[in-house]
C-alpha cells in the first residue's frame, strides 16, 4: 500500500457527561461516555452505509478480518494471520477462534464468505461492491450468471481464501474499509432490511436502543475478543441538521465529552485551555458543490465551469471558516498519493464566468432559469456561505436559490435518484488512496457517482490506473484524470477538512487517524474524572 506521508499521528485522551438517571445508575456514571452526531443514521448495515454519521456508530459495532491503526497500518482483526501468492492474486486469512457475534455464536469462515458475496449482491446496493470486482467471479455473479462467487471459499471453519483477477492494490488494504465488516449469517439473513436498524455484530460495542433523531445508546460488549472496553456506555446524542454551535454550548455545559469546533471559536486560545484538550489534523476528505448532470442547463459544462469561476471559493475557506479548513485547488486532498500541487484549478474570475456564461447562450445570464443549490445543513456558518455565494454568483448573471433539507436520509436520497439540481456534498475517504475519490465518485459506472457525469476518456485512465502496478505511472494516470474531471467541472471543490476536536479534560486515549471520526477505536479511551 502506497505511504501516506503528511498524516500526523494524534494519541491523546478525552472525556464526557451525564445521560438520565437509569442509564447512570446502570452503566456507572463515571465510564458513560456521550458524543454528538450531526444527523440521524440511516442505517447501521456496514455493507449499505453511504454517509460518515452511520459508519461513526457501525465502525464501534462491527469487525472487519483486518483494521486500520491511527498510523493507517493495517493490523489484525477477525483474522489473526494472512498469506497471499506470490503475484498478490491468492489471499488466505486464519480466523480468530474464539471471536463470537452479540448474540453469542463464534464466527466462522462462512459467515466472511457470506458478508463479501452480500457486500457484491447488486439487491444490498452496497457502496462498497466496486472494492470487491476484482474477486474471481465477482461480475459473473452481480450480472446473474452465477449463483456463488467463484473467488471466496471456505475451506474449514476457520480458513478462507480469496483469489483474485487481478490485483491493482493490496487486497488486504479493502478489507479494512468500514464496508467490509462480518456480519452473521442467520441474523442478517431472518432481518433482511430490518438488520440495519437491530445490528449484531463482534464490535466492542453493541446496540442498547436506537431513538429515532434522539440518540443511540452502545453498551459494553464485555465478550469481546481484544477485550472489554473501558467505557460500559456510548451515546451518540443527535443533532439534526449537523448543528455545531449547539453542540459546543452542550459541551461547555459538560453535558458531552467531545465536539466539533464550531467557526465562531477563537483558535488562537484552543490549545491554552486547562479545561478541554484540543485536537488538530488533517484529514483524508473533499467537500464541494455537485452538480446533476442529467438536468438542463447544467448538462452543458460551459455552465457549470461559469459557476465555479464565479464563486470565490478561497474567500469561503479564510473568511467563513477563518482559515479552519485547507484551500481545495482540485479533487485530491494534500498527503494522498496522486495529490498534484501543479495542478491547473480554477482562479475566482467573474469576467471569465460572463464570457464562458455568453458562449454557452446566456449573455449576461439572460435566459438561464434560477439555479436551485440544496444544503442538508441551515447552521450559521452555512448560511452566510450561501449569502456570499448568492451574491457572486448574481454578479454574473445567475440568480441562485437556497434550499435546505435537514433530514439527512431523504436529504441523500434525493441526490442519489438525481432530483437536485445542484447540492452541498463531502467525502470522507473509505481507502487512503485516489481511487476511492476518483474512480469511487467519477466512474460512469459508479453507484457514488451522483453527478450522472460520464466521461469515456475519464473511465478508460481511472481503469488503466487500478490495472498498472507501477506506482508511479498510477500517479501519472490518476493525475490525468483529475484534470479532465476538473475541465469538466462536475463539482464546485471548496475545501478539505480539518480534523478540530475538543475533548473534556478527563478524557483519555484518543487515537485519531487520517480517516477521522468514525475510526478513533473508543474500546480504548476511558475516563479520568480524578484531577
Amino acid at each position: 500500500w502506497p505511504p501516506f506521508h503528511l498524516f500526523l499521528i494524534v494519541a491523546l485522551a478525552l472525556a464526557w457527561g451525564p445521560v438520565d438517571a437509569q442509564d447512570r445508575e446502570a452503566a456507572g456514571a463515571d465510564s458513560i461516555y456521550r458524543r454528538p452526531l450531526g444527523q440521524d443514521p440511516e442505517t447501521l448495515d456496514p455493507a449499505r452505509i453511504w454517509d460518515i454519521y452511520s459508519r461513526s456508530v457501525a465502525q464501534q459495532v462491527f469487525d472487519g478480518l483486518v483494521q486500520f491503526d491511527q498510523t493507517l497500518t493495517i493490523k489484525p482483526a477477525l483474522a489473526e494471520f494472512w498469506r497471499a501468492s506470490r503475484d498478490g492474486l491468492i489471499w488466505t486469512f486464519d480466523l480468530r477462534k474464539g471471536a463470537r457475534f452479540h448474540h453469542g455464536r463464534e464466527v466462522t469462515s462462512d459467515d466472511v464468505v457470506y458478508s463479501f458475496t452480500r457486500i457484491l449482491d447488486p439487491k444490498t446496493r452496497s457502496g462498497g461492491a466496486e472494492l470487491f470486482l476484482n474477486v474471481k467471479g465477482a461480475r459473473d455473479f452481480r450480472e446473474g450468471r452465477a449463483k456463488t462467487v467463484s473467488g471466496l471459499a471456505a475451506p474449514d471453519r476457520y480458513t478462507v481464501r480469496v483469489t483474485l483477477e487481478d490485483a491493482p492494490v493490496p487486497f488486504v488494504s479493502v478489507l479494512a474499509v468500514g464496508h467490509a465488516k462480518i456480519v452473521p449469517r442467520d441474523v442478517a439473513e431472518a432481518q433482511g432490511d430490518a438488520f440495519g436498524s437491530n445490528p449484531v455484530g463482534t464490535g466492542p460495542f453493541r446496540l442498547l436502543r436506537w431513538q429515532r433523531g434522539k440518540e443511540i445508546v452502545l453498551t459494553a460488549n464485555p465478550d469481546y475478543f481484544d477485550g472489554p472496553p473501558k467505557l460500559a456506555r456510548l451515546v451518540y446524542r443527535i443533532f439534526p441538521g449537523d448543528q455545531r454551535d449547539a453542540m459546543y454550548d452542550e459541551f461547555l455545559r459538560g453535558g458531552i465529552e467531545d465536539t466539533p469546533v464550531p467557526t465562531r471559536s477563537d483558535r488562537r486560545t484552543l490549545t491554552t485551555q486547562a479545561n478541554h484538550i484540543y485536537v488538530k489534523r488533517p484529514m483524508i476528505s473533499a467537500r464541494f458543490y455537485g452538480y446533476n448532470a442529467r438536468m438542463m442547463p447544467l448538462g452543458d459544462r460551459r455552465v457549470r465551469r461559469a459557476i465555479v469561476y464565479a464563486i470565490n471559493r478561497e474567500a469561503i475557506v479564510q473568511d467563513v471558516y477563518l482559515g479552519q479548513h485547507a484551500y481545495a485547488h482540485g479533487i485530491l486532498p494534500p498527503g494522498t498519493l496522486g495529490f498534484n500541487p501543479q495542478l491547473a484549478a480554477y482562479p475566482f474570475d467573474p469576467q471569465k464566468a460572463k464570457q464562458v456564461l455568453a458562449e454557452a447562450g446566456y449573455p449576461g445570464g439572460r435566459g438561464l432559469p434560477p439555479l436551485a443549490i440544496w444544503s442538508s445543513v441551515q447552521r450559521e456558518d452555512i448560511l452566510r456561505e450561501h449569502d456570499q455565494i448568492k451574491k457572486w454568483l448574481a454578479a454574473v448573471g445567475i440568480v441562485a436559490e437556497i434550499h435546505y433539507h435537514t433530514k439527512w436520509s431523504s436529504f441523500s436520497k434525493m441526490v442519489e435518484e438525481g432530483k437536485l439540481a445542484m447540492f452541498l456534498w463531502a467525502w470522507y475517504a473509505d481507502v487512503p488512496d485516489p481511487d476511492n475519490f476518483l474512480t469511487k465518485l467519477f466512474h460512469s459506472k459508479s453507484a457514488r457517482n451522483v453527478f450522472g457525469y460520464a466521461n469515456p476518456a475519464v473511465d478508460n485512465l481511472l481503469m488503466s490506473a487500478r490495472a498498472s502496478g507501477d506506482p508511479q505511472s498510477r500517479v501519472e494516470l490518476y493525475r490525468r484524470a483529475e484534470q479532465l474531471i476538473l475541465d469538466d467541472a462536475p463539482i464546485v471543490p471548496v475545501f478539505h477538512h480539518t480534523y478540530e476536536r475538543l475533548f473534556q479534560s478527563y478524557v483519555r486515549s484518543v487515537e485519531v487517524n487520517g480517516l477521522g471520526d468514525p475510526y478513533i477505536p473508543f474500546r480504548k479511551i476511558w475516563l479520568d474524572r480524578t484531577r
